[in-house]
């Protein structure tokens, strides 16, 4: 056997910005672990935790939390997955079982969860080690390069979305049509909403009535999201997919009594709200962070079946640092994967 054959290539951080490639040895699965021979991986903003160093990272480390692959080996007490099955690997790394979370089942919030990336080796390379409770099962019509964004941005935007009291016909405003966005108000439309797309500036209309909106809300004219939403009767939901405070506090003047304002993009920026738009209507404001492994499931068998998919710019691997300085300038258009 070659030296060649035991290792595998694989870009990882070393410094804070830092990505670098590099070669390392194949490891076996531990109990209740999988290896995976990656096929794709998706570049997510939140992979700039680990390129910069915003969690307390042991360098070096691969990032990467969209990731789609075939299992090459089976750890002990694995049930319920087999040899040559194509998995899928999101940003929660799997749930450990026996916290008090787990035991209400509420698995998103394992007390013991590691994320995909930044406590472990993430899909940034051809082989990856991931814990079996955390694996999502790939319906056969996806590509995994299709697959890979769904298991991140998709699982965010579909769990907010499905969990929320919104109902079909109900008005839904997405804000941002970015990397997430794109995925939102594909999927507000399918899920039988009528569908409100707030973006920045009038270019992003025709992309957004192309994507299935009913409405586009250009955000940067003078006339402010909050009296635009409430024109056409007041939202009963609005997704904030983009970061930033300011939009997220605009966009609770703009729901109908009961609404919510569901945040999905994570920013430093505080939210103001004025208690009085909260209390007069009954108006509130929730976090949500990706989604359990069965609603990842959901996801994807939901997006082949509604042809829900990501607008993606495919690179090999070793372009892994120009995918994701381009993902951080915003260049990206919507999403960029990686391919073995």
């Amino acid at each position: 056997m070659s030296s060649h054959s035991k290792t595998y290539t694989a870009v990882q951080a070393v410094a804070p910005g830092r990505l670098e490639l590099t070669r390392k040895p194949f490891v076996e699965p531990g109990p209740g672990q999988v290896r995976l021979r990656v096929e794709a991986c998706g570049v997510c903003h939140s992979d700039a935790a680990t390129v910069e160093g915003a969690f307390p990272i042991q360098w070096p480390r691969v990032p990467g939390h969209e990731a789609v692959g075939v299992i090459d080996a089976v750890g002990g007490n694995v049930e319920g997955w087999t040899l040559g099955q194509r998995v899928g690997v999101g940003f929660l790394g799997g749930n450990c079982g026996h916290c008090q979370e787990c035991r209400k089942g509420d698995l998103v919030n394992c007390r013991n969860q590691e994320f995909t990336g930044i406590h472990h080796d993430g899909g940034y390379a051809e082989s990856m080690i991931a814990r079996a409770s955390g694996l999502v099962s790939i319906p056969e019509g996806l590509a995994s390069e299709d697959a890979a964004p769904l298991l991140c941005a998709g699982l965010t935007t579909f769990s907010a979305l499905r969990n929320a009291p919104a109902r079909a016909g109900d008005l839904v405003a997405i804000i941002g049509i970015g990397g997430l966005g794109h995925l939102a108000v594909q999927f507000g439309r399918r899920m039988g909403f009528e569908v409100v797309a707030i973006g920045r500036g009038p270019d992003k209309g025709g992309l957004a009535e192309k994507l299935g909106a009913h409405h586009y809300i250009d955000s940067s004219t003078t006339v402010g999201i909050a009296p635009a939403l409430q024109a056409l009767g007041g939202a009963h939901l609005v997704v904030a997919t983009a970061s930033g405070g300011d939009a997220v506090a605009q966009a609770v003047k703009g729901l109908r009594p009961r609404g919510r304002v569901i945040a999905l993009g994570a920013s430093p920026e505080p939210v103001q709200v004025a208690t009085s738009d909260l209390l007069f209507g009954g108006r509130s404001i929730e976090g949500a962070l990706t989604g359990d492994p069965d609603m990842a499931d959901a996801t994807l068998r939901f997006s082949a079946l509604a042809s829900v998919s990501a607008m993606i710019e495919t690179m090999p691997l070793g372009r892994a640092p120009e995918g994701y300085r381009k993902m951080m300038a915003g260049e990206a258009r919507f999403r960029i994967v990686l391919t073995m």
